[in-house]
């Protein structure tokens, strides 16, 4: 396979910059099995559901990642926290004109930071008059993906957050599940639909590109990945009883299969890099709610092997001839595994 396979053209005003009033006002676009295309609303998925199906949602809690400062030397800087490794350490991004060196010193407010290592692009760095998540919750910025070309505002801090959100650590959204309100849920909950969560922490590889024209070249980025006893569990009863297994997002497609990789679904607390790409065989998951992907990404390619490389390409086609809201902020799809 070859790059160019999961490319496509899109009209940058499609580029969703806000989202709607009302998250369950997205659009859902549903691709069948046989490829068959409807155009929805999210709050249709009611209608898409039943009893005995299981929602695994990620409960990750986007962290105010992104901060403003300056070099020691006063050139201006912007760190985004790719992961907190302690009170006082972390991994990050660092933008500034010039790279800082290993032990020089960096300023965010009154906060002196130490420049302690670099590990390819990313810089260990140390606070130790403060903690990371203390500074972060002051003076940090939701860190909104490179593709929305504004400044983070108020709204951002609630709507770029799934209501489930819990587990603090991500630098970007699960935004599959962005699209659901405390409503729908309870009212998918009284159907009879379970629900479980599991927790990836998402960090900036999720918008990283493939820089490769052969796909067998690719180095997946490591997230790590927690899947609990009750999530397996839940699985288990939901099959048990014919029920489909509906990953909300693929960063729990990708949690959940690499939770299965010995044949079996096991509790998982680990790192993960699974790349999933066409060809692919899927263990556990039936259906994927997911919002649409940037060209050439590794997500086109999940959902590419989940759904059918060409049903994905037509979908994606009628959803830019419709006016989809695409990326982050945009409208959603409910896709199901292509039969083998």
């Amino acid at each position: 396979m070859h790059i160019n396979d999961f490319d496509f053209e899109l009209p940058t005003e499609l580029i969703a910059q806000y989202p709607l009033a009302a998250r369950v006002t997205s659009r859902l676009l549903k691709l069948s099995t046989k490829g068959s295309i409807e155009d929805l609303v999210f709050s249709d998925l009611v209608n898409e559901l039943d009893k005995g199906d299981l929602l695994v949602v990620n409960n990750t809690r986007v962290i105010p990642a992104r901060l403003f400062g300056k070099k020691a030397t006063g050139g201006a800087i912007e760190i985004l926290i790719e992961r907190i490794e302690g009170a006082h350490i972390t991994s990050a991004h660092v933008r500034a004109s010039k790279s800082p060196p290993v032990g020089s010193l960096l300023m965010v407010n009154d906060y002196m930071i130490k420049v302690l290592e670099r590990r390819d692009s990313l810089f260990i760095l140390e606070l130790t008059s403060a903690k990371w998540m203390d500074v972060l919750s002051m003076h940090g910025h939701i860190p909104l993906p490179p593709y929305i070309e504004r400044a983070d505002e108020g709204n951002d801090q609630e709507r770029y957050q799934t209501v489930y959100a819990k587990q603090a650590g991500a630098i970007a959204a699960p935004t599959a599940g962005l699209h659901f309100d405390e409503s729908l849920l309870g009212v998918l909950k009284n159907k009879g639909v379970g629900l479980a969560e599991l927790t990836l922490h998402v960090g900036a590889g999720t918008f990283q590109p493939v820089r490769v024209d052969d796909l067998k070249k690719h180095i997946m980025h490591f997230e790590r990945a927690q899947v609990t006893q009750e999530v397996v569990n839940a699985v288990n009863a939901a099959k048990a009883v014919g029920g489909k297994v509906v990953a909300v997002g693929t960063t729990v497609m990708r949690s959940l299969e690499t939770a299965a990789s010995s044949g079996e679904l096991l509790p998982y607390d680990d790192e993960t890099n699974l790349f999933i790409k066409p060809g692919y065989d899927f263990k556990v998951v039936d259906r994927l709610i997911t919002n649409f992907h940037l060209p050439k990404s590794t997500l086109m390619m999940l959902v590419s092997a989940f759904a059918g490389m060409q049903e994905i390409k037509v979908a994606y086609q009628h959803a830019i001839d419709n006016q989809y809201r695409f990326f982050s902020y945009g409208d959603a799809m409910l896709l199901d595994k292509k039969s083998s």
